[in-house]
């Protein structure tokens, strides 16, 4: 068995944290379908002109080798940019992160 015969019979039989099930889209693979359909709303946003552009994951660092992960920074043609998490679950460790974020970097993260 190869290596990454391997990781794909381990990561298939792995049951989620969280319940959420994962999804790959444009060989990008997503933690939940809920954020792999964010991911398709904001394709067809930018095909439609209303998003110029938008990156996934972006970190934001702490310090002390603590980062945060936001799922999506968009970028609208009207020139305002949204910091926006898609989530299932509100763990304490996310509540926390986000407060730290919102309170160092100018950014008011929405929840999806």
């Amino acid at each position: 068995m190869t290596l990454a015969e391997y990781h794909q019979l381990t990561a298939e039989g792995k049951k989620s944290k969280y319940r959420n099930k994962r999804k790959t889209v444009d060989k990008i693979k997503f933690d939940s379908v809920k954020e792999a359909n964010r991911y398709c709303e904001l394709i067809n946003l930018q095909r439609a002109g209303e998003v110029s552009h938008f990156f996934r994951q972006v970190i934001f660092d702490l310090g002390e080798g603590i980062i945060y992960k936001l799922d999506f920074m968009v970028f609208w043609t009207d020139g305002h940019i949204s910091y926006e998490d898609v989530k299932g679950f509100k763990t304490d460790v996310y509540k926390l992160k986000k407060k730290l974020v919102e309170g160092r970097y100018p950014v008011k993260i929405e929840e999806l």
